[in-house]
């Protein structure tokens, strides 16, 4: 599946959840994840879409840590299946 598929197939399963996934352009700060996932409850997380079996460049992963650091849930998101798993805890489920 291409990546392209799974970051649609993640914006519709947020938005059936009720929440948003808008696309991150983030200008003069290369690196940044993808989608900004915003959940109801207040809940927020970042996904880095990937291709199948696809990693994230150096760079991403240095923003990864950043967000993280920052106190922010960060996913990389490369099959279908791992959707519904990576918005539970978006949403405030345990790690």
């Amino acid at each position: 599946m291409r990546e392209k598929k799974i970051e649609q197939k993640l914006v519709k399963a947020v938005k059936a959840a009720g929440g948003i996934a808008p696309k991150l352009t983030s200008l003069g700060f290369d690196g940044m994840p993808d989608r900004m996932v915003l959940m109801p409850g207040g809940c927020i997380g970042f996904v880095e879409v990937k291709a199948p079996g696809e990693k994230p460049r150096s760079l991403q992963l240095s923003r990864h840590r950043l967000l993280r650091r920052m106190g922010f849930k960060v996913y990389v998101l490369d099959g279908e299946e791992q959707i519904e798993t990576i918005l539970r805890k978006i949403g405030g489920d345990a790690e």
